[in-house]
């Protein structure tokens, strides 16, 4: 683990809007004059961030700015964020599939990489075909390719179509041999983005443990982009935070899936209790604890929530509730909304600090992300005394969903009724 095989050195990826090269051949002459001069080029002077939300006044944009890191042997290595953040950009120029406008990256050993569906296959020859053609552009022999045939075949569970030209193949079926291919022909470095997302459930479970055999049991080396959190979490050592083509995190998994889902940002927990006004009734605090790894949700499982309420006066009524949000929609899908209208009969007349404790037998929700907001106002909610917003990011676990709840198709939206005590 204490070698290190690949080097990103200051990498970076301009490309310019809708054009090839500069667009005019004045242009084109003026780079190649800086460069036969041993110049910098003049065009690397100009260009925006790639943010593919905004409207930018510069015809050139940097997909990769300044991405310095190393990987070391038998690493597995998460590289997420938001789509045009630089990811596939990145893991296309450690493949030679495209350069790097500036930098470098020195890899030892041999890499195969599955950047999309149908990499490297040629339409028009058979699954079977393909292998040998895959095995040997990686540098393997035919009777390497040969002695590899059977595991491969049986790993991706084609057997009764290896004879059918590819072309005729599904995506999901293209998946499952591409990612045999590239996990058996055993490179020293494996480079998987987001292919898996097409293969059913049982592959993608499959392709993540065999992930894991490469990395710990043989000591390879692996770079994985997902937008699946849940398999990043369990089955990366490291991971990378891109954002805008900049590397902005890097670190344990666990904290960097956090600081992406916390919507790029590390927020303190003070800053979501900030009181404007200390006379009417605040929250000081609220714990949530679920089921899963660090802040991943096991579908099906209790959620506890703990709030502590202050009241700085004695108040004639007063109402607490939450809502689960789901993450990066337009328009915001409420599953749940929670009050405890109910239960508040005892805190009439009373003032100081009251915890209220909120029990959620069983939380199905569909697998995605997921954020709370709490409000605290009067009973008919004209009054909003305070509301917490975007707390508490989680993702919901299937992986390991038991049968009985139907995976994935009757997966329902349903938040089993809630209990409340007040203490």
């Amino acid at each position: 683990m204490s070698d290190i095989v690949i080097k990103f050195e200051n990498i970076s990826k301009q490309y310019r809007l809708g054009l090839v090269g500069t667009g005019s051949m004045l242009h084109d002459i003026n780079r190649w004059w800086y460069t036969v001069r041993g110049k910098e080029d003049p065009y690397l002077k100009i260009g925006e961030t790639n943010d593919r939300a905004s409207k930018g006044n510069s015809k050139y944009v940097w997909a990769l700015k300044d991405i310095t890191f190393d990987v070391k042997q038998g690493e597995v290595l998460g590289i997420i964020g938001k789509n045009g953040a630089g990811k596939s950009t990145l893991l296309k120029i450690l493949s030679r599939v495209t350069s790097p406008t500036t930098g470098s990256i020195k890899a030892k050993g041999r890499i195969a990489s599955l950047l999309e569906v149908g990499t490297g296959f040629h339409p028009e020859l058979t699954g079977r075909e393909n292998i040998f053609m895959n095995g040997s552009i990686m540098g393997m022999t035919k009777a390497e390719i040969r002695r590899k045939m059977d595991e491969i075949v049986d790993f991706a569970g084609i057997e009764r179509y290896i004879d059918t030209p590819v072309k005729r193949y599904s995506s999901g079926m293209t998946v499952r041999l591409g990612f045999a291919i590239a996990a058996h022909l055993e490179p020293e470095i494996l480079v998987v983005d987001e292919v898996l997302a097409v293969g059913d459930a049982e592959f993608q479970k499959k392709a993540i443990g065999k992930m894991q055999d490469v990395s710990r049991g043989e000591g390879r080396t692996v770079l994985f982009v997902s937008h699946n959190l849940d398999a990043v979490a369990t089955l990366c050592d490291r991971c990378v935070l891109l954002e805008n083509g900049r590397s902005v995190a890097d670190g344990n998994p666990g904290d960097i899936i956090a600081t992406y889902l916390n919507n790029k940002k590390l927020i303190s927990i003070a800053d979501y209790f900030v009181v404007k006004d200390e006379a009417n009734p605040h929250f000081k605090d609220i714990s949530i604890e679920i089921s899963g790894p660090s802040l991943f949700h096991n579908f099906g499982n209790p959620v506890s929530i703990a709030i502590q309420v202050y009241f700085p006066q004695k108040v004639d009524s007063c109402e607490v509730s939450f809502r689960i949000m789901e993450q990066d929609k337009e328009i915001p899908i409420v599953y749940n909304w929670y009050s405890t209208s109910n239960y508040l009969e005892p805190l009439k007349g009373k003032d100081g600090l009251q915890t209220i404790h909120i029990t959620i037998p069983s939380l199905r929700l569909y697998k995605g992300s997921y954020y709370f907001e709490f409000y605290l106002s009067d009973p008919r909610g004209k009054i909003v005394y305070q509301k917490i917003e975007d707390f508490f990011p989680f993702e919901i676990n299937m992986v390991e969903m038991e049968n009985e709840w139907g995976f994935p198709d009757d997966v329902c939206r349903y938040i089993e009724t809630t209990t409340c005590e007040i203490l």
